[in-house]
């Protein structure tokens, strides 16, 4: 969907931070992208073309998926949904264990909010092994809600995240793919 000149400014937008956060990792900063306002709208209408009439709310998972999710939300006139790490949110809530290279984490959602049978897109910065937004959607689906679609500006092709995501029978788009 993105244009290739879309594709163009990002990745010559994006920097490459080599052994960040830790050794042998190129970390990819997307703060870049906010210091031009037009590449963020175009970025913003990519996602929204994306999901227009086929989503009714948007979760977001923290935190950097809070950068373009919100936006798309607005732009979609849909309801956006905070997916956040264990203890940030007030009760009622929900979590969802999911694994990490080296132990396990937790992620939350309130209770409150998301309506059963709502098609939900859950949108992230980055998808890399796909633990964090497969826990995403088992919480989406946990309230009764539909996996419909996942969304990312970035995606780490040889981490294979998207294959955790394929069992929720849902759209799996990424601008960039590396």
């Amino acid at each position: 969907m993105a244009s290739s000149e879309l594709i163009h400014d990002l990745e010559k937008t994006i920097t490459n931070i080599p052994d960040f956060p830790i050794e042998g990792i190129q970390f990819k900063d997307i703060s870049p992208i906010f210091l031009q306002p037009k590449l963020y709208e175009a970025v913003i209408k990519d996602f929204v073309e994306f999901s227009k009439g086929k989503i009714d709310v948007v979760c977001g998972i923290e935190s950097r998926g809070y950068l373009f999710g919100i936006a798309i939300a607005v732009a979609l006139e849909v309801p956006f949904i905070l997916i956040r790490k264990k203890g940030k949110l007030p009760p009622p809530f929900i979590g969802q264990v999911y694994d990490l290279e080296y132990g396990t984490s937790e992620i939350e959602m309130k209770t409150d909010q998301l309506q059963k049978g709502q098609r939900v897109l859950i949108h992230d910065d980055l998808l890399a092994t796909g633990g964090t937004t497969e826990a995403a959607a088992k919480l989406v689906e946990k309230q009764g809600g539909v996996p419909a679609q996942f969304s990312f500006l970035i995606s780490l092709e040889e981490l294979n995240g998207s294959k955790k995501l394929e069992k929720f029978n849902a759209d799996i788009y990424s601008i960039l793919k590396y």
